[in-house]
């Protein structure tokens, strides 16, 4: 019998350099992740970002502005995902109640049942995913990546070539 050579993908396993690599790793692991959460929710008719708009604007009322901050997204961006939003009657921008020139957004009733469906199959991808650590293991993970996230990694630092985030959805 011959023997059979199994080759891993060099994306599979890092090598050592880039087993120390933090930026690799966070960036390896959010694009890995966001990939399988955009097959997943492929048949629902809604992206990731489209999800985190609609779960960011359920939880108060945002200006347009005020999302794009809380859910880390250029104005733009939040332009045309707003504008999808509004063409799959899932969210509506609404006069603020406060200041007349100002719009908030508001999600709909298909949107909020679209942000339910979403979020079962987001939950079955991260129970997965966490799956692989311990119990314990978790609970520090998820503790140290929220601590990053909110106090060293909150906000980008200016530099001469803006570093663009690669296209997820």
């Amino acid at each position: 019998m011959g023997s059979v050579s199994v080759v891993e993908s060099p994306a599979a396993t890092p090598e050592a350099p880039l087993s120390e690599n933090l930026c690799w790793l966070l960036s390896k692991a959010a694009h890995s992740l966001t990939t399988e959460m955009t097959a997943a929710l492929e048949d629902l008719g809604v992206s990731p970002r489209a999800h985190c708009v609609l779960s960011g604007a359920m939880t108060g009322e945002y200006t347009q502005t005020q999302l794009a901050r809380l859910v880390d997204l250029d104005k733009t961006t939040m332009v045309v995902t707003l504008d999808e939003l509004e063409a799959a009657g899932w969210a509506e921008r609404r006069p603020s109640p406060t200041d007349r020139r100002a719009r908030v957004i508001a999600v709909t009733e298909a949107g909020a049942d679209k942000v339910r469906e979403a979020a079962e199959i987001i939950e079955r991808i991260r129970q997965d995913v966490l799956g692989v650590l311990e119990p314990d293991e978790r609970e520090v993970f998820l503790g140290a990546l929220n601590r990053l996230v909110r106090e060293r990694l909150t906000e980008c630092v200016a530099c001469a070539q803006p570093v663009r985030r690669a296209r997820t959805t």
